[in-house]
């Protein structure tokens, strides 16, 4: 309960701060076309986080699509104007949301997808293993552990953990596949983290809104995931971390501290980023729109809202030809990672 808490409460308080931010003024919109562009189009202009770290010129950006705004336009006709106006701002996690549509970003559709669940399950788990909660798991041939989590939206229990850990304990190294995992709650994230540390670990820094202005931000504040507690399971020798461009949200997140860790590597692609914390609001007509009101930096600082970069040396792609095989290019680089780390006594 005290991690759920301190982890909700990041979220509470900087939504708490973006409303105290907002009160400086009230402006009322009509419900009709223009009345809903321009409450959508303020509401990201004295909210959104990102603006300044992606050059949008949201000025511009209303102006142009202000122009295809017309008093007679259908519900559809206006969502759809709104919807690619949202999408100049290249973030998954801003979404326009009617009865009938939700409009979205997908980067990851721009990159190869580097993995084929049918491989894994077919030529390294020979559709063999063991589920607890949403995650698979079985000790490979090699003797290195296999972990596929592929929703931070799904809860993993302490006792979840504990059954898939001690399971894993003899392996040499363990493999924590992340590829498609498009993100849900960052308690899950710092419970899976909790076992892999011994001590309280830096998980990086938050930056709110406070005021309206593009550059109206708090210093950034630092927070911590702590140690699940000496009663649990933990895994403390070399582990890998899969990661592709849908590993985006909360999952980015996830890989932004396991990366700081001493004994993990991260091996792949580049995640598919959204380190924006979500706040939604609505507009006259009763539509919400989703955007990224706080920014999460990394352990170091950093921004990760365009993606979390695999560990030096272990960027890498599924080959074609390892496809057609029925080999995957990137368990099998994260097997001579674990090697690697053995020899160098990590």
């Amino acid at each position: 309960m005290k991690k759920y808490i301190k982890v909700i409460l990041l979220s509470v308080t900087a939504c708490v701060l973006i409303l105290l931010g907002s009160c400086h003024k009230y402006e009322e919109f009509a419900n009709d076309p223009y009345g809903n562009f321009d409450a959508l189009w303020t509401i990201i202009d004295e909210h959104y986080c990102f603006f300044e770290y992606k050059d949008v010129d949201w000025e511009e950006v209303g102006k142009r699509y202000r122009a295809q705004v017309r008093e007679e336009m259908t519900s559809e006709e206006l969502f759809d104007v709104c919807a690619c106006m949202l999408k100049e701002l290249k973030d998954g996690h801003t979404n326009l949301i009617s009865s009938w549509d939700v409009s979205r970003y997908w980067i990851w559709e721009q990159y190869p997808e580097n993995y084929d669940e049918r491989i894994i399950d077919e030529h390294y788990l020979n559709f063999n293993y063991k589920q607890a909660s949403s995650i698979k798991y079985q000790i490979l041939s090699n003797n290195i552990g296999y972990m596929y989590y592929g929703d931070f939206g799904s809860g993993i229990g302490e006792g979840n953990l504990d059954v898939i850990l001690s399971y894993l304990a003899s392996c040499d190294g363990l493999v924590i596949d992340v590829r498609g995992n498009g993100g849900g709650f960052l308690t899950n994230v710092e419970t899976l983290v909790g076992r892999f540390i011994t001590e309280p670990v830096h998980a990086g820094y938050i930056s709110h809104k406070t005021g309206p202005g593009h550059d109206e931000f708090s210093e950034p504040y630092a927070y911590y995931f702590d140690p699940a507690d000496d009663t649990r399971i933990k895994f403390l020798k070399p582990v890998v971390v899969l990661a592709n461009r849908a590993s985006f949200s909360a999952t980015n997140n996830f890989v932004s501290i396991m990366k700081s860790l001493p004994n993990v590597r991260i091996v792949g692609d580049v995640t598919g980023g959204g380190s924006g914390m979500p706040f939604t609001s609505e507009l006259p007509n009763g539509w919400n729109v989703r955007f990224s009101a706080c920014s999460i930096l990394d352990p170091d600082g950093n921004e990760t809202e365009f993606g979390t970069a695999p560990s030096e040396g272990y960027k890498v792609d599924m080959s074609e030809t390892d496809i057609l095989i029925g080999r995957d290019t990137i368990l099998e680089t994260a097997f001579i990672a674990i090697d690697e780390m053995i020899a160098a006594g990590v």
